[in-house]
């Protein structure tokens, strides 16, 4: 669920992503040329220098890696709620949302877990799902919004988690650092954002938002 971050991986795709460039100019004027290539080039520049502060779009709102800081319980103030939602594994949950930067629940863990998709079949068309932090109860998602149950879980399948978009994230309580990784306010691991032609797309991992609301 990780998007290339390697230094080096970026330095060997940027001659690339100019040559691409130079050849889909060659029928403006130099000038012009010259122009476009020289904003990639300081584009690439600042991506590489890590100096790019917003580089997923709006709505999306960054975070700093202070979030992700050591706390009382990993990056976390407190394990995850008692009797999760959809009965997740407690375990797993823990492991993965305080104690964990890069991994994930195995690919297609939420069509496992036949009282999550219960719940969606049983969510009336006019209805959504709100998906609370397995720690501390907030909101972070809600699906569907701006398409139907059955295209969220169509898109959660073809991609192996729960594949949320810009409009269905809570931004008072997600944030979304330089790397891609999706995390809560209070430092909860959620997954990664990997973008596709349709825009920035949040792989989530099923037992991070398996909380109850608080009162």
């Amino acid at each position: 669920m990780l998007p290339i971050r390697s230094t080096a991986a970026l330095i060997i795709i940027a001659p690339l992503i100019i040559s691409i460039l130079i050849k889909v100019t060659t029928a403006n004027d130099n000038n012009s040329k010259s122009n476009t290539i020289s904003l990639m080039g300081q584009k690439l520049a600042k991506l590489m220098s890590g100096t790019n502060t917003q580089p997923f779009p709006p709505p999306a709102v960054m975070g700093p890696e202070s979030i992700m800081k050591k706390k009382a319980h990993g990056t976390s103030a407190t394990p995850v709620q008692e009797n999760l939602r959809w009965n997740v594994d407690r375990s797993v949950a823990d492991r993965i949302c305080n104690f964990n930067r890069h991994y994930a629940e195995h690919s297609g863990y939420f069509k496992t877990v036949p009282e999550f998709l219960n719940e969606t079949n049983d969510t009336p068309a006019d209805k959504e799902i709100t998906f609370y932090d397995s720690n501390t109860g907030k909101p972070l998602f809600y699906a569907p919004r701006g398409r139907t149950m059955e295209q969220f879980i169509k898109e959660s399948r073809n991609h192996g988690w729960p594949s949320f978009r810009d409009d269905e994230v809570e931004w008072k309580n997600v944030r979304l650092l330089m790397n891609g990784e999706t995390v809560s306010v209070d430092g909860t691991h959620l997954g990664h954002n990997l973008p596709d032609r349709k825009g920035s797309r949040y792989c989530i991992n099923l037992v991070c938002v398996a909380g109850n609301p608080t009162k």
